[in-house]
């Protein structure tokens, strides 16, 4: 049963949400589950963030302790992120929550066509 957020408490959901939340920072966390990504490949698997806001959210992941930069030491250089291992835990609930849209997306087509066949009556 939740617990209730008191003023005087810190309630740990919405610090968990405060720190992944907006709209870009959960698709890179998801992006990262898997495997270590340089920041052009990672752009192109996030259609339509522009360089300003990943920059900023990667940046913001890494304050916290979710993510990782590495710069190599390559010619020509060039860095590579990845999930922390504190963040490989929600990678975990991630693919519950990836589960649970793929049901939700199922149930939400069967209700809209069952509307559409109610109308079509």
């Amino acid at each position: 049963m939740p617990e209730e957020c008191k003023e005087d408490k810190v309630c740990p959901v919405i610090n968990a949400l405060n720190m992944i939340g907006g709209k870009w920072k959960v698709p890179i966390l998801w992006q990262l589950y898997n495997s270590a990504l340089r920041y052009n490949e990672l752009k192109r698997r996030l259609n339509g963030i522009t360089n300003i806001m990943l920059t900023r959210c990667l940046r913001d992941l890494e304050e916290a302790g979710l993510v990782k930069r590495v710069q190599l030491s390559v010619v020509p250089p060039h860095v590579e992120y990845s999930l922390t291992e504190y963040s490989q835990k929600l990678g975990n609930a991630l693919s519950e929550i990836k589960d649970w849209g793929e049901q939700m997306q199922y149930i939400q087509k069967s209700i809209t066509e069952a509307q559409t066949d109610n109308i079509d009556r």
